[in-house]
């Protein structure tokens, strides 16, 4: 137990480490993630605009991760990061995904919430429309390939292409104006508590495992 409050405790501050970009590489890392993002956000609208019952939207959201994916692989080098437990550089695992838990508990209280909102509620079941209408297996994996595609490109390839100090507030930004395009205002919101929470994991950690 004292460990895992060190671990929490530790992850509480940045640790620092230099990984810094030449001004070439910057330039490089931005311009391919600008092209990424863009296709990115056009394929995600498009997939969560489809038909529920459309047998095509797993392959339309499998081919949206390729493109996160795909566009942090190719906007340059990424690394998992580290936190300092006990005077040492460890990998970033218990800690996150005990907070990942907790997020997930906010996130059903929520559901809960609005449900007694009609509005808000037609937006929740728009999107769990897909889950109702397809294999929940197929669903399952589609959904964490998407997630950890999205965490590769938005808080990797993209949070290093924005300069510094605003990498934390304009990678979430990006990443809730991807998420409008869909016209779906809970998947927004969603995306912009969870752009924040991931985005603080990936500055105070240096990489990516944290925040996927």
């Amino acid at each position: 137990r004292l460990r895992w409050i060190r671990t929490v405790d530790a992850q509480l501050f940045v640790v620092a480490r230099s990984q810094p970009d030449t001004a070439e590489e910057l330039r490089r890392r931005q311009v391919r993630s600008a092209l990424a993002l863009a296709v990115g956000a056009g394929g995600l609208a498009a997939s969560l605009r489809m038909d529920h019952a459309s047998p095509w939207f797993p392959m339309a959201a499998l081919a949206v991760a390729v493109v996160w994916a795909g566009g942090a692989w190719w906007s340059g080098r990424l690394h998992l990061g580290r936190i300092l437990v006990d005077g040492r550089l460890e990998r970033p695992i218990i800690q996150p995904i005990v907070l990942g838990l907790a997020l997930a508990a906010v996130f059903v209280a929520g559901a809960l919430l609005t449900l007694r909102i009609p509005a808000l509620a037609a937006q929740v079941r728009d999107v769990l429309g897909f889950a109702q209408s397809g294999s929940i297996a197929l669903l399952t994996v589609t959904t964490l390939l998407s997630g950890i595609a999205e965490e590769l490109f938005f808080r990797g390839g993209l949070y290093a292409a924005i300069p510094r100090p605003h990498q934390l507030w304009l990678s979430t930004v990006l990443y809730v104006v991807a998420t409008v395009l869909t016209g779906n205002v809970m998947l927004a919101f969603a995306a912009a508590v969870l752009g924040l929470v991931t985005g603080l994991q990936r500055r105070a950690t240096g990489g990516v495992l944290a925040p996927i």
